[in-house]
């Protein structure tokens, strides 16, 4: 993430409760970038790359069609952030396309690499970053570098997809959670070894918003309602405590909460998740923008994200609503930042 685009988040000021509006909201970081860290690598690279369709790929039937059409894109929401460029609410056109149900598994991940020898770039970097909270006491002490103004993302060498919370970590028992410390370099290899590609950010909003106009969420305006949690979200104090209300801390199964209309699941938390465009908080701004498919403007450092995470937190990071959006810098990798494929129709 660039450094004009991080800003400094500050913890909750209270314990802001299942449901509530945000009291306020002090910053504007949801994910470190390696830029963040100062002396940390912050050139691209390439991995490996197979042809569309290559052999082998997984061609599975776990894709939704979206029929395409238009609908309206972005959020007025007076508590977002202007400098993400949420709004204005415009009419936007898109093509039929598919894409898949879920986040990649770290199954469907593994699949990839035992395929391919891929290496991701976290294990060439040799480092990620990980929530303070999961990493354990012996990995500790031996990580000796934070974001400033935001400690709970820490450097942790030997971080990767097998070992998302440290070198300590495993993957036992989330094979069905969505792969994590995948930089959007890694998603790309991915969805062009499965012969699919990445989706754009309005393919991701239309479809994230299961055929309900301008909701808050992908199940409505409410966002735990009748006292259900439809997402994974941070309950508690951010970034000290977290009641895990919802059932996880971290990552939960890609299938743990009620699909949408249009049959996705989990598009709001659990993961943050890349999209195919460069970023920009303007560039839908302009009178003249695309708003036939559009894909964003040519060029750009950053790559952008949608949906929130299981980090999100309504006292400073309200961005599982469905026109919230954010970026990072493409060759970054965290333990709350995956990604779903898309395809033509």
């Amino acid at each position: 993430m660039s450094a004009s685009h991080t800003g400094a988040c500050c913890a909750a000021s209270r314990d802001a409760m299942p449901g509530e509006e945000p009291e306020r909201q002090t910053g504007n970081l949801t994910a470190p970038g390696r830029s963040d860290l100062e002396g940390g690598a912050t050139a691209a690279i390439t991995g490996s790359r197979l042809p569309v369709g290559a052999p082998g790929a997984p061609f599975d039937d776990s894709m939704i069609k979206i029929v395409g059409g238009e609908f309206l894109m972005g959020s007025d929401y007076p508590r977002g952030f202007p400098l993400d460029g949420e709004g204005p609410v415009r009419e936007v056109g898109v093509d039929p396309f598919y894409i898949d149900a879920t986040a990649v598994t770290n199954a469907r991940f593994a699949e990839f690499i035992d395929a391919t020898g891929f290496q991701t770039e976290a294990e060439r970097f040799g480092w990620t970053f990980v929530f303070h909270d999961f990493i354990s006491e012996e990995t500790a002490k031996t990580v000796t570098q934070a974001v400033a103004g935001s400690e709970w993302w820490r450097r942790v060498d030997g971080g990767d997809w097998r070992h998302p919370d440290g070198p300590d970590s495993s993957l036992e028992g989330r094979m069905d959670h969505p792969v994590t410390q995948v930089s959007w370099t890694d998603a790309l290899a991915y969805c062009e070894w499965a012969g699919k590609r990445l989706p754009t950010e309005a393919e991701w909003e239309m479809a994230a918003r299961g055929g309900v106009s301008q909701a808050m969420y992908p199940w409505g305006d409410e966002l735990v309602p009748d006292g259900v949690h439809m997402s994974n979200v941070f309950q508690g104090r951010f970034p000290t405590e977290n009641r895990a209300s919802d059932g996880y801390a971290g990552t939960a199964p890609v299938t743990s909460y009620e699909p949408n209309g249009f049959g996705l699941y989990c598009v709001s938390g659990n993961v943050w998740e890349w999209c195919a465009d460069n970023w920009s908080p303007t560039f839908h701004q302009h009178p003249n923008a695309p708003r036939d498919n559009p894909k964003g403007p040519p060029g750009g450092a950053s790559r952008v994200m949608k949906g929130g995470s299981y980090l999100c937190h309504s006292s400073y990071c309200n961005r599982y609503r469905n026109g919230a959006r954010t970026s990072n810098t493409p060759d970054s990798s965290t333990g709350n930042l995956g990604f779903r494929c898309a395809r033509d129709a």
